[in-house]
């Protein structure tokens, strides 16, 4: 019984750190259609920014979470600005450039930085592990959780209950007609794609400490990203969280059952015969047209 609540709550730290990378690009391609393969490089740069925070300035973790929100959004909205609002209704077009901007980006931190891994530590208010009898649960884990449940109710209230989440409704439902009643589709698509952005960067600066700061960190994360807002149902907000939390725990139990690349393999099929049987995912979007 510890070793499945053990397992569990591993599946769960996962499912968090999915949720974190999917959101934004739940929402970018849900509001816009774009299929953007730049996401991974978001998340990559927010890991850079918060370590070079802490080594040139001496910012902890948890301080430098707006700033890279902030600076990874700003990337965003440049790049929207400077080629991707070219490519609308183009989707071939958006993949190779977005596709193109990634390697760009990957090589300039290459270039700039260095190819090795760099260290980014996390708080020293969240070290340690909560235990509760044979359970140990990472503080900083727990926090990770918390965080990424925080933001999902955030960015539901943002699309659902402000101004600027319905004229991005009014956008995705008919741009044209509203268009004619004053809204700037424009620059609600900039915005749209700088605030997925930032979550992307947000995402980045939290896995920082779990994984391997490297040039090409977002480019496996964002296969496990795409994967659950597929079968989320393409622009879900609720659908990204459900998918997110089963493929977590799906990929913890099968590694537990066999290892984890057998594992791993498993959740792939899995997540295949799914979308197979259900193609539009658990919450399909109908009002695009």
């Amino acid at each position: 019984m510890d070793a499945i609540l053990n397992q569990a709550f591993a599946g769960l730290s996962m499912a968090s750190i999915l949720l974190m990378v999917a959101l934004g690009l739940a929402i970018i391609y849900g509001a816009m259609g774009v299929i953007n393969l730049a996401h991974g490089e978001f998340v990559m740069l927010g890991a850079y920014v918060t370590w070079a925070m802490q080594t040139f300035l001496g910012v902890g973790l948890l301080m430098a979470l707006p700033v890279v929100f902030i600076a990874i959004g700003v990337v965003g909205w440049l790049i929207e600005r400077g080629v991707v609002h070219r490519l609308y209704r183009r989707p071939l077009d958006t993949i190779l450039a977005t596709w193109g901007i990634g390697i760009v980006l990957q090589q300039c931190v290459r270039m700039g930085i260095g190819s090795e891994s760099r260290f980014v530590a996390g708080p020293k208010i969240l070290e340690g592990n909560l235990i509760i009898g044979n359970v140990y649960m990472s503080n900083y884990r727990i926090f990770v959780l918390v965080f990424s449940i925080a933001v999902l109710m955030a960015t539901w209230i943002l699309l659902s209950r402000t101004e600027f989440g319905k004229k991005l409704r009014a956008v995705i439902q008919n741009r044209e007609i509203s268009e004619c009643y004053g809204i700037r589709a424009e620059k609600i698509y900039s915005l749209t794609f700088a605030y997925g952005a930032g979550l992307a960067g947000v995402a980045g600066a939290l896995i920082a400490p779990l994984v391997s700061t490297t040039p090409s960190m977002g480019t496996y994360l964002v296969v496990d990203a795409f994967l659950v807002v597929i079968m989320g149902g393409v622009g879900s907000i609720a659908g990204t969280a459900i998918a997110a939390g089963a493929v977590g725990e799906a990929t913890a139990f099968f590694s537990m059952m066999m290892n984890d690349t057998i594992g791993r393999i498993g959740v792939l099929i899995a997540i295949i015969l799914f979308i197979r049987f259900r193609p539009n995912g658990l919450f399909p979007q109908s009002v695009r047209h």
